[in-house]
């Protein structure tokens, strides 16, 4: 079995867990809602093009610009898709922010390795901060988030150099102004989630083993059964965002798995997730802060 199976496999595992449903989500409605996105093609691949499903608010209601979130799906980055976060975008729409959920390339899909996921990441940053304009949104305000492999995407958008493509331009900025993390994968050392993958380059991929002087505000959201991220590792990591000169909250869910957070999974905790992912964004000043 060869190492990209052999991901997906234990990550499949992994995602097989109880679902949660005695309290429902506090806005459920509007995170079940039949919006559609809007795709805007960022990059074409030797396979596919990959694209931004992009969440705008109404505009009479939230004139621009606006900040923004850019989304990255989990899935060790060898499966999954852009509809893993609709949900959260949704709801971030509906509070005023550009919410965009983001392709990548695939293992299984593309058949590449964790590079190539990163540089798309980047790729989506810069195409988003580029057409700040046309998209409605403040370039100086575009946060990163995302779940397992995709928050370590995110984190690494951060703290990662080096991964660019060498056709993009340097001139504009992948780093995020903010980060929101459900259980992202950020230790990817020889003890860390998924170092067979990245082992021959994963000094300079793993976001915990990066964290350098101008880190975003992070909020990181994990279980405390989570297999794959100890919450040690939640800890080392908003201890070094601190000792960099940035805020790092770390909100623990008691006795939850990894890949806790999603309405399917939970309509309770994905309304937990929620609602500390507002307070976060809202204390920055992206969202309007919940009437007490």
């Amino acid at each position: 079995m060869g190492s990209w199976t052999r991901a997906a496999v234990m990550l499949a595992a992994l995602l097989v867990q109880p679902v949660h449903s005695d309290t429902p989500a506090p806005d459920q409605a509007l995170a079940a809602s039949n919006a559609a996105p809007q795709l805007v093609a960022y990059k074409t691949t030797a396979r596919r093009t990959l694209f931004l499903h992009v969440f705008a608010p109404d505009a009479a209601a939230f004139p621009g610009p606006r900040p923004a979130i850019i989304f990255f799906h989990g899935g060790g980055w060898v499966e999954g898709d852009a509809l893993r976060f609709y949900d959260q975008a949704r709801h971030l729409a509906g509070k005023g922010m550009v919410a965009i959920s983001a392709d990548y390339r695939l293992g299984q899909t593309d058949g590449t390795d964790p590079r190539a996921a990163l540089a798309d990441a980047i790729s989506a940053m810069r195409y988003v901060r580029s057409h700040a304009a046309t998209l409605g949104l403040d370039p100086d305000r575009i946060a990163a988030g995302g779940g397992s492999a995709g928050g370590q995407l995110a984190a690494a958008l951060a703290t990662s150099e080096g991964f660019a493509e060498p056709s993009e331009a340097e001139g504009i900025s992948h780093r995020p102004a903010a980060l929101v993390l459900f259980n992202p994968v950020i230790d990817n050392g020889p003890e860390g989630f998924g170092n067979a993958l990245v082992s021959d380059y994963w000094q300079a991929f793993s976001p915990l083993h990066n964290i350098r002087p101008g880190h975003p505000p992070t909020l990181i959201m994990l279980g405390t059964r989570d297999a794959l991220v100890p919450v040690a590792t939640g800890e080392a990591y908003c201890a070094k965002v601190r000792a960099a000169g940035a805020p790092c909250r770390l909100e623990l869910y008691e006795g939850q798995p990894h890949a806790f957070f999603g309405r399917n999974r939970s309509p309770f905790y994905f309304g937990k997730t929620l609602a500390a992912m507002d307070g976060f964004l809202a204390l920055l000043g992206y969202i309007a802060a919940a009437a007490p």
